[in-house]
């Protein structure tokens, strides 16, 4: 019989923290709690586990120091699962290493599935092992991605932005260009908007969203899309 997946949940608002363990019990895993981020680091020296959902706002440290430091001594997904919803906070989390970003308030249906995600075991990178799964291929009409032959389904700003990459047949696509069409001229929106859509698209294409191998950033410049 295979062990449940382990699970450590670094959430200080107790009522909260109740309602997670519950809930990922119920689901069929093993949960352990931290309420600091000093707890957290410390669970995870001791040892091994399928995922961690951190809350941001913790009482002796804030939880972006907590990511970098866990991925020096754990290579557990981290699930951030916090209030402070802004793409700044998200493109920084992410920066610092973080594999998801979920709100709250937040579902529990889709943060159950977001872990599902997180737990799958990371598909082979060798394209050669399986020549039909190398690249990506787009039905821009049906809004579906084809990538190591596993279909994604887009929303239709992602399948937007990716045409928008496509049309330029592998040259980068500045970055106040993609504003303009993704969000037109005169919008508020700027490159923080652009590192978040970007960030959603790669969660869906990327074998690896840490090491993308179509959706490239040009330092400075834009983004382009490299469909071998």
């Amino acid at each position: 019989m295979t062990a449940p997946a382990k699970i450590l949940v670094v959430e200080d608002e107790e009522q909260l923290q109740r309602m997670l363990r519950s809930t990922l019990t119920q689901a069929g895993y093993a949960v352990t709690t931290a309420k600091t981020g000093l707890e957290a680091l410390e669970a995870l020296i001791r040892e091994e586990f399928g995922v961690v959902l951190l809350d941001l706002g913790l009482p002796d440290m804030d939880g972006k120091d907590v990511i970098s430091q866990a991925k020096a001594i754990s290579r557990a997904p981290v699930l951030v699962v916090s209030a402070r919803d802004t793409g700044k906070e998200k493109i920084a989390a992410l920066d610092l290493g973080a594999n998801d970003y979920v709100s709250k308030p937040f579902d529990a249906a889709e943060l159950m599935a977001r872990i599902r995600v997180a737990l799958r075991p990371p598909r082979c990178k060798d394209a050669s092992l399986d020549p039909k799964s190398a690249g990506l291929q787009i039905d821009f009409a049906s809004r579906r991605a084809i990538v190591e032959g596993r279909s994604v389904r887009l929303s239709r700003k992602e399948t937007e932005f990716l045409h928008l990459l496509a049309e330029a047949a592998g040259a980068v696509v500045a970055h106040e260009k993609i504003i303009e069409a993704m969000w037109g001229r005169g919008s508020d929106a700027d490159y923080m908007n652009v590192r978040v859509l970007a960030w959603q698209v790669r969660r869906k294409i990327e074998p690896d969203a840490g090491a993308p191998r179509f959706l490239i950033a040009e330092a400075g410049e834009g983004y382009r899309l490299n469909m071998e």
